[in-house]
């Protein structure tokens, strides 16, 4: 199982959109989860972002996602718009004790970080065979 949760993430979004980007809490990021087959997915928006700047790591069960956008401008040029956000960008998933954080693939592709996290073997469903007596026991009807 998956759990999200970041209380201030919509205080951080209306701060932003009042302020601007200069905020003390680090900046949230879009994501889209969902489970397909034995895999969770997690995707996360990271447009513009170098794959250098870009860290993982999970300790019990705790996915940290932390990334940095840098501004594009050269030291000292006079900014005419700035409405791309810059900074560090995280995000922090609870993990369910059935995925397996010991497998857990991550690619970098069109601005888009994916998480392929798998089912841990002993959460996949599984049929159990019953057994008992000599002769296989018949109904009547």
């Amino acid at each position: 199982m998956l759990m999200r949760t970041d209380p201030f993430r919509e205080l951080d979004r209306l701060t932003q959109q009042v302020f601007g980007n200069a905020t003390a809490r680090p900046s949230a990021m879009a994501m889209d989860a969902y489970r397909s087959g034995d895999d969770f997915l997690v995707h996360f928006d990271l447009p513009g972002i170098d794959p250098e700047t870009i860290e993982l790591d999970v300790e019990r069960n705790v996915l940290n996602v932390r990334a940095e956008r840098r501004s594009p401008a050269p030291e000292g040029a006079e900014p005419l718009v700035g409405e791309r956000p810059t900074g560090t960008f995280t995000r922090q998933l609870f993990l369910g004790d059935t995925l397996d954080t010991e497998r857990i693939d991550a690619s970098y592709e069109a601005g888009v970080l994916t998480l392929r996290i798998p089912v841990a073997e002993q959460a996949k469903p599984r049929r159990i065979q019953i057994s008992g007596g000599d002769t296989p026991k018949q109904l009547s009807g």
